[in-house]
């Protein structure tokens, strides 16, 4: 890690440095330095993103964590828990495993409490993005007219170019769930789930109305083009989207939807921008063909699973394929490896 550019952390609208340093315990003697006194401001703590609440023991602090994140807190043997209420001088409450509840913090000083939460929080952010996504916001593009011109595409692809390495039925979408990511999110219960489905309304109301005019947006879905740099060696294939009209009115909207979602912490940022694209053919769908963009959890290579293929005949032959015109009436909050009645991702959410 670059000293001089350390990762950026962002958590409940504060953005803090992960600094690589060799943490020491707090000698006896130093209590002084560490602990608020009773003079002491609360506004100098650094804590705007949450509450610490005066009780008569002390303080304390609570936090909502997902039941499948407490044995992050705990660590192995329960040295996580002991080592941050050692160094933070407080006690840290936690629901029994698979019951859904919050963490409580409590000690003698506030400032410990504080230091405690924001520990907690740094931990439990850094292994969020460790968790492999459970659901991302689509556009459905499965219309019957565009699934008969995707099969069309497939079979002429077969016919045409098999011979190519790497080339095979398997590296096809479903065409029921032909669609549009624009981003993807970890929740990891109920309330998640929830949180993402109350803010995708407020979207709605906020700014994607009066962009759309409370009218769907009619877009085409046209030709292809691939993710990487060498066309010999694709791993991913995608038809490109655009507004029929010329306008940029569905890029504004999946912008500002990320832009609204990572603001909240449902979402980590990737990208300056959505780039469209609906994937047609992808290598990971040799290994299982009920994956929509990823199996691997982020950060861990999947290079050695991934034979990739020469897309180069295909990038010439169907540089300019049409695969239809479609009506774009909602977005989805859209569940992995999951299927609706017709075929498509079950929704958790629409707006």
């Amino acid at each position: 890690m670059d000293v001089l550019r350390p990762t950026l952390v962002r958590i409940g609208g504060r953005v803090y440095r992960k600094n690589l340093i060799q943490e020491q315990p707090f000698p006896p003697e130093e209590e002084d330095d560490f602990c608020a006194g009773p003079g002491d401001s609360a506004d100098d703590d650094p804590c705007d993103a949450f509450v610490v609440e005066e009780t008569e023991r002390g303080f304390q602090c609570r936090v909502e964590v997902p039941s499948p994140l407490y044995k992050y807190i705990i660590g192995k043997k329960g040295e996580t828990k002991k080592r941050l209420e050692t160094e933070t001088r407080t006690s840290i409450s936690i629901p029994k495993p698979g019951v859904e509840g919050e963490v409580v913090i409590t000690g003698q000083h506030r400032s410990g409490v504080v230091s405690a939460r924001t520990r907690i929080d740094v931990l439990l952010d850094s292994f969020r993005k460790k968790q492999p996504f459970t659901h991302f916001l689509s556009f459905a593009l499965n219309q019957p007219a565009i699934q008969e011109k995707f099969l069309q595409f497939k079979e002429e692809v077969l016919e045409k170019c098999s011979k190519d390495h790497g080339v095979s039925s398997s590296l096809f979408q479903n065409p029921a769930k032909l669609h549009l990511t624009l981003g993807t999110l970890v929740l990891l219960n109920g309330q998640e789930i929830q949180k993402a489905c109350d803010l995708l309304q407020q979207c709605k109301e906020d700014f994607v109305d009066q962009i759309t005019g409370g009218k769907p947006l009619t877009v085409e879905v046209a030709g292809v083009e691939y993710m990487n740099d060498d066309p010999a060696m694709t791993d991913v294939l995608y038809a490109k989207v655009h507004m029929k009209d010329g306008s940029d009115r569905l890029q504004m909207i999946a912008d500002q939807l990320v832009e609204r979602f990572v603001a909240s912490g449902l979402m980590l940022k990737e990208w300056d921008r959505v780039k469209l694209h609906a994937t047609v053919m992808n290598t990971l769908f040799r290994k299982d063909p009920t994956e929509e963009r990823s199996n691997t959890i982020p950060g861990k290579s999947s290079f050695k699973e991934r034979e990739s293929f020469n897309g180069r005949n295909i990038l010439k032959l169907f540089e300019d394929f049409y695969f239809g015109e479609v009506q774009l009436d909602s977005v989805r909050l859209s569940q992995r490896f999951s299927s609706d009645t017709s075929g498509y991702y079950a929704t958790s959410g629409q707006l």
